[in-house]
């Protein structure tokens, strides 16, 4: 796995050894990252699942202002500061935690991205409850986005009122649902909330 621009553009990631942990795509991230554009640059971001980085990483290495990567498993996250150690990225931290249970924290700071990449056995529930937990304890900032990668044999997220879903894009066995935070005392608007993948 490599960093695919940016100022760390072409250093490779290590990804662990038998830990389960399953790295974004490389054609997968150029995709994503080629659609957010402009949100990247002086952004706040945050990695939740975080693995090897790949995700939070590139972000950085793209101009985000700030990236908070959270993993569970002390063993990959040794491995996860090596990876930021080999981008160089002194605007990112490493929290060793279950994203449950950071979520659950009202937040110190507001987040512009938001990157939710479980384990492809984690069910629809669970995912949805991480959702939820976004919005109620201050995560987002007011124009976030959320990308939430899923297989596609996947549930469709279940998104709560505060996040107005754009159009998943699929990419093999990939899916990536992605939606916008919103005022949910505001009217919706019908571009934003069709769930159809496009053919």
């Amino acid at each position: 796995m490599r960093i695919i621009a940016g100022t760390a553009r072409g250093r490779r990631l290590r990804v662990p050894d038998g830990a389960g942990v399953r790295p974004t795509a490389d054609r997968v991230r150029e995709s994503l990252f080629s659609s957010l554009q402009q949100r990247v640059a002086g952004a706040d971001v945050l990695d939740l699942y975080a693995g090897a980085g790949g995700l939070g990483l590139e972000a950085a290495s793209r101009g985000a202002e700030r990236v908070t990567l959270v993993e569970r498993d002390p063993r990959v996250a040794e491995v996860l500061r090596a990876n930021v150690a080999v981008v160089g990225a002194t605007q990112v931290r490493v929290v060793v935690r279950d994203v449950v249970a950071h979520l659950q924290r009202d937040a110190d700071h507001a987040h512009d991205l938001v990157f939710i990449d479980p384990p492809y056995d984690t069910s629809g529930a669970d995912v949805d409850h991480l959702l939820r937990l976004l919005c109620e304890h201050g995560h987002l900032a007011p124009e976030a986005h959320v990308v939430v990668e899923r297989s596609r044999r996947s549930e469709v997220p279940n998104w709560p009122a505060c996040l107005s879903a754009r159009r998943p894009r699929r990419y093999g066995d990939t899916m990536l649902h992605r939606a916008d935070h919103v005022d949910p005392d505001a009217e919706a608007d019908p571009t934003r909330a069709s769930t159809e993948v496009p053919t």
